[in-house]
């Protein structure tokens, strides 16, 4: 997971570990990769890019504005008109 440079970054690290080794509702998270990355968007145009389909997500759930989703939307993987890797509750 890589995060934008917060002051929540030491609570995130903690629920990770806790995630790992004690659990959640869900059971314990045993599959990550590696632990939750902390840069500057200023610094990395991946992050920049992640935080711009954040915004785009947000805008079209929040306040149903398309104008950013219309242009990212064939961009998650689908099968058979399954959408994977973008989940929306019903």
């Amino acid at each position: 997971m890589l995060f934008d440079e917060s002051s929540t970054e030491q609570r995130i690290q903690t629920l990770a570990r806790e995630f790992k080794y004690s659990g959640h509702t869900w059971g314990k998270t045993n599959n990550f990769a590696e632990v939750p990355v902390f840069l500057d968007s200023r610094a990395s145009r991946l992050i920049q890019l992640a935080d711009l389909v954040a915004y785009s997500l947000f805008r079209f759930h929040e306040y149903g504005d398309s104008s950013f989703y219309d242009v990212i939307q064939g961009c998650f993987d689908s099968e058979g008109g399954v959408v994977h890797g973008l989940y929306v509750r019903s």
